[in-house]
């Protein structure tokens, strides 16, 4: 299975980091593409377009009303009721967008606790747990463990 990894958030906004954090710190692989696209990952749809992928995860610091650092897969009935704060196109149009090209996307969250600073321990704890995960390309033990 290819896999493109999409990351997303602002370095300079506290927990909004946590996407380019995973970008890069989450090893390269045959079967992983991972693209950090900061703030605007709306302009690197031309790039999954070309790459073909089986599978698009999304990460992203979202507001899930849960304790700092609590990871979710958020199911797609949701993703327009979650708070993202710090994009210009919302996360749902940008799925609902990837969906025209590939046929699994999944959104994978992290509560962050402030967007102002740097990452918060809890949220750079979350975030290299789940860089585990998927370095080991253990998308069932993504499922379970954070759903």
């Amino acid at each position: 299975m290819h896999t493109l990894i999409l990351c997303i958030g602002n370095q300079e906004g506290g927990d909004d980091g946590i996407g380019p954090f995973i970008a890069q710190h989450l090893p390269k692989t045959n079967s992983q593409y991972i693209i950090d696209a900061g703030t605007i990952p709306e302009n690197y749809t031309s790039i999954i377009r070309k790459k073909q992928p089986d599978l698009v995860i999304i990460i992203d610091a979202i507001d899930m009303q849960l304790p700092p650092g609590e990871i979710r897969i958020v199911p797609e009935h949701m993703i327009g009721t979650m708070h993202i704060s710090t994009h210009s196109t919302p996360v749902s149009v940008l799925i609902k967008y990837i969906k025209t090209i590939v046929q699994e996307v999944i959104l994978i969250g992290i509560q962050p606790q402030t967007l102002n600073g740097t990452l918060t321990t809890h949220v750079h704890d979350s975030g290299n747990r789940l860089i585990t995960m998927l370095k080991n390309q253990d998308i069932s033990t993504i499922e379970t463990l954070i759903n």
